[in-house]
């Protein structure tokens, strides 16, 4: 007992504390927004989520995180799982507004590319933790393409383009963070040019051209198709003001006129109901709990802990960065949730699972 006492004294608690105003903010938004609806089911479910992910993140913590780092074979087990469960979904997933993200368990929907980011950013530590002074090698970073190349064209094919940036980007942002010379990553950017070219000519779908175009010339889209859930969010934001229209009173989200209140436009509906005040608030929490996990970074004496830590805040800040420039017509919608604010059960657990693996860190 005094040894599990220890333990939890050693957590950072003003990382928990953080994640835990963060997942209350999204909990009274979603209740908000199910209030237009009528229906809890969601806020239901987010609560015990929430629990579940609580308790992970604590009995991961005990754990000791060297186990990972010296066991590649666990790594490597991780990795082929996310690989048949994103193959799963091609035959076992229900198709839902055209593309299958998601096991069905009853009420419960399952995102394997939630945890597979996870999974990539403990095996791209693992890998470039050996090899950080091999970096020169043009080899390394083309082999650490490849295990991120071959889920992205899974999640692509879902198709699911959105989620494939992200695991791009971490990509890219652990190799930065490695070390990679500046030339190699020039390189990098020009085959992302001539492989972003290729795309729009070949593969991209009809809706997701519409989606880019409709963000870069919004005057020529159909209000009623592509831009019209924007228009609706750049409303409901600026009807926000300063203080905002009150919780659970604002009528873009009660009414039922902003599109997926509770998921790609939360942020939003937490603009209108507390204004300024209250996002400027969800973005102070958000700023404590990246500083704590890079705090953890920098203190770590292993490249392991060190370049995990590093692509955890990567994530956050990319998914963050990206979900607020879709709500704020800064960039395309794309459908990002934002980070433990967004319903999800997936997401949520996927975090805190990656939030336990850094107290393990931390306590170890």
């Amino acid at each position: 007992m005094k040894s599990i006492v220890l333990h939890l004294k050693k957590l950072d608690w003003v990382l928990i504390v953080s994640t835990f105003l963060l997942v209350g903010f999204g909990l009274l938004s979603i209740y908000s927004s199910s209030l237009g609806k009528g229906d809890f089911l969601n806020f239901k479910k987010q609560i015990i989520f929430f629990g579940i992910g609580i308790i992970l993140m604590i009995l991961i913590s005990f754990f000791d995180w060297r186990t990972l780092r010296e066991d590649p074979r666990l790594i490597l087990i991780l990795y082929f799982l996310c690989l048949v469960l994103l193959v799963g979904l091609f035959f076992f997933a229900p198709e839902i507004r055209g593309t299958k993200s998601w096991y069905k368990l009853g009420q419960v929907s399952i995102d394997p590319t939630e945890f597979t980011k996870i999974v990539l950013i403990i095996l791209l530590a693992k890998y470039f933790s050996t090899r950080h002074i091999e970096l020169y090698r043009i080899i390394h970073i083309l082999i650490s393409g490849l295990y991120v190349f071959i889920p992205s064209l899974l999640v692509f094919l879902q198709p699911d383009l959105g989620s494939v940036l992200i695991l791009l980007s971490l990509w890219v942002g652990i190799l930065i963070v490695s070390g990679i010379k500046l030339r190699h990553f020039l390189i990098l950017v020009l085959c992302f040019l001539l492989i972003s070219i290729f795309s729009w000519s070949t593969i991209l779908k009809d809706y997701q051209k519409e989606r880019i175009l409709s963000f870069i010339w919004p005057q020529i889209s159909d209000p009623l198709k592509i831009g019209w859930s924007q228009r609706q969010a750049k409303i409901a934001i600026g009807s926000g003001g300063i203080f905002g229209q009150g919780l659970f009173k604002g009528s873009q989200t009660q009414y039922g006129f902003l599109p997926e209140p509770q998921t790609d436009f939360i942020f939003s509906a937490i603009a209108e109901e507390t204004g300024l005040i209250g996002v400027s608030f969800l973005l102070f929490l958000f700023s404590i709990l990246i500083w704590r996990i890079f705090k953890i970074a920098i203190s770590s004496q292993s490249n392991f802990a060190y370049l995990f830590a590093s692509g955890l805040s990567l994530l956050f800040i990319t998914q963050i960065f990206i979900h607020i420039g879709m709500n704020i017509g800064f960039l395309p919608i794309i459908g990002i949730p934002l980070p433990l604010i967004s319903y999800g059960g997936s997401s949520l657990i996927a975090t805190f699972t990656a939030l336990g693996i850094l107290q393990s860190i931390k306590t170890h």
